[in-house]
C-alpha cells in the first residue's frame, strides 16, 4: 500500500512540473505568434505595394501621353491597394499612407523611352512589440518601356 501512494505522488509532482514549464513558456510562445503575425502583415504590404507599382506602370507605359500621368497612376495604384485597411476611402496620393509619382524617362533600361512609377505605402499601426517599429514604410519603383516607341 505504501508503494502505491509513493508512485501516485510522483505522478502528481510530474504533472505539477509540466504545468510550471508550460506556464513559463506561454509568454515566449505568445510573442513568437504575435511576431509571426506582424511579419505576415508586413510581407502582405510589400507584395501589395509591388503589385500597385506594377499596375500603375502598366497604365503609364501605354503611351507617351500617359508616361508622366501621376493622377492616373494614383487611381490604378489605389485600386490595387484597396484591400489595405488604411487605404480604403482615399482619393489622392499626395501624402502618406500612399504616395505615387510617375515620370517619363528618356532612356530606360534598354535605351528606349520608358515610364517610371514609384509607390510609397505606410502600413497602419502594427501590433506594438517592444523594440520594433510600429509602422513600416515601403517604396517600390517600376520602370516600363513605352508601348508606342
Amino acid at each position: 500500500m505504501a508503494m502505491f501512494n509513493h508512485s501516485s505522488s510522483k505522478k502528481e509532482r510530474q504533472r505539477g512540473q509540466a504545468f510550471i514549464e508550460v506556464t513559463l513558456l506561454v509568454p515566449f510562445i505568445f510573442f513568437l505568434f504575435i511576431g509571426v503575425l506582424d511579419m505576415g502583415f508586413y510581407a502582405y504590404a510589400l507584395i501589395s505595394t509591388e503589385n500597385a507599382a506594377r499596375v500603375a506602370a502598366m497604365y503609364t507605359s501605354s503611351g507617351s501621353s500617359t508616361a508622366a500621368d501621376s493622377a492616373g497612376a494614383c487611381t490604378n495604384a489605389l485600386a490595387e491597394l484597396n484591400s489595405m485597411s488604411n487605404v480604403r476611402g482615399l482619393s489622392s496620393c499626395n501624402a502618406l499612407p500612399v504616395q505615387v509619382t510617375a515620370s517619363s524617362v528618356a532612356n530606360g533600361a534598354d535605351g528606349a523611352p520608358a515610364s517610371s512609377v514609384s509607390v510609397t505605402y505606410q502600413t497602419s499601426l502594427m501590433i506594438p512589440i517592444p523594440g520594433l517599429a510600429g509602422q513600416y514604410t515601403v517604396t517600390r519603383t517600376v520602370q516600363m518601356r513605352l508601348k508606342d516607341s
